[in-house]
């Protein structure tokens, strides 16, 4: 779980526009994955993935302006799943016996919230890396999330001799954990070409958030990972049309507490916007997510368990002035569907924004793009 903010300035100059429009497209992407979560409210084992789709949005792959910036973003997701999920998340917590084989049909379901707080600081260099604008981003969280699980088990549990015998047992669990997610570092390129706009990152989890292997909700994730991708942005200032798209796989590695390793996952981000104004712009977002690999180790006891889903939703996008600088205000809303191995429902994301304004430009009078 970016997001992801640019805010592009145009100029009074009309001699100095074409040029600025294309270098002072300035972007604040927030490009580090929102990391710790609940084990119910994701993917991969027990439904949980280490990226959080719909992270990045609009002008993912715009210019920046250098300097220090500044995000904070208020994200709540409700979700729900049946017993694919259900049954995964019984074995992580070892609450189903060795010898016990579950039935494929199970009367199990899951439901999990989630309300959690982000802080991305971001510094952009001046200084051009490989003939584009490199920056470095750091994420940390605090939030909350809870999680229930309801329903009745059944099985087969063979006995010690090989004799088998019928297994049943019902199961309400309810779970709510406060706490510090993961930390996730991000470093980024990014290339300009006129109206084209090119960026590629790659990002970790530092497992240190909220997490317990045995707790029905978690915060951090339990286990290390590394994201590499790339994005396209296509932004015209004549027109204020708009489309981005971001493309990224996850290597994720194996979660010592239960001797469990996701397999890999591809995410592919997407947002298109019309600005209506300077100020203000509107478009959708979406995403597609995909476990391409099996799940694997000594602790998977639900075999190859691949995990997808596809949301889609509207955003709308403010700009204007904090003192000196360029403020940024984007809500953004997604409904989930065609969810296999993993929760799925709706969520929602509130960011709000602080960077360096365009050069000859200012915040008051400047016009702006940004991106969610």
């Amino acid at each position: 779980m970016t997001v992801s903010i640019a805010l592009a300035a145009g100029q009074s100059e009309r001699s100095k526009s074409a040029r600025r429009r294309r270098l002072g497209v300035a972007a604040f992407v927030l490009t580090s994955a929102i990391v710790g979560f609940s084990h119910c409210a994701l993917a991969d084992e027990g439904g949980v993935s280490f990226w959080v789709p719909g992270f990045f949005g609009s002008l993912a792959a715009a210019p920046q302006q250098p300097g220090w910036s500044l995000a904070n973003i208020y994200y709540h997701t409700s979700v729900s799943a049946g017993a694919d999920v259900a049954r995964a998340r019984e074995f992580t917590l070892n609450r189903v016996p060795a010898n016990v084989t579950l039935d494929a049909k199970l009367n199990l379901n899951v439901n999990a919230t989630g309300d959690l707080g982000f802080v991305i600081p971001t510094y952009v260099f001046a200084t051009p890396v490989l003939g584009g604008q490199a920056s470095v981003s750091l994420l940390a969280a605090y939030g909350v999330v809870g999680t229930s699980l309801a329903g009745t088990l059944s099985g087969v549990l063979t006995g010690p001799l090989g004799n088998n015998v019928p297994f049943a047992r019902s199961d309400t669990i309810s779970d709510t954990t406060w706490g510090f997610g993961d930390v996730a570092p991000v470093f980024q390129l990014r290339w300009n070409a006129g109206v084209h706009n090119y960026m590629t990152y790659i990002m970790g989890d530092i497992p240190v958030g909220a997490y317990q292997s045995d707790r029905l909700s978690n915060i951090g994730i339990g286990h290390s990972a590394i994201d590499v991708g790339g994005g396209y942005t296509y932004f015209n200032p004549q027109t204020g049309h708009e489309f981005s798209g971001v493309l990224g796989f996850t290597y994720n590695f194996k979660n010592t507490a239960t001797q469990y390793q996701n397999g890999v996952d591809m995410h592919f981000d997407w947002g298109a916007s019309q600005f209506l104004s300077k100020q203000v712009m509107v478009g959708l977002v979406g995403y597609v997510y995909k476990e391409l690999g099996c799940d694997s180790g000594s602790g998977d006891r639900v075999g190859c368990f691949q995990s997808q889903v596809v949301g889609i939703g509207p955003q709308i996008g403010f700009l204007f002035p904090v003192g000196d600088m360029q403020g940024y205000l984007n809500l953004k809303a997604y409904g989930e569907f065609a969810a296999e191995n993993r929760p799925s429902g709706w969520n929602t994301w509130v960011t709000f924004s602080i960077s360096p304004p365009a050069p000859g430009a200012p915040p008051t009078t400047k016009p702006i793009v940004r991106k969610y």
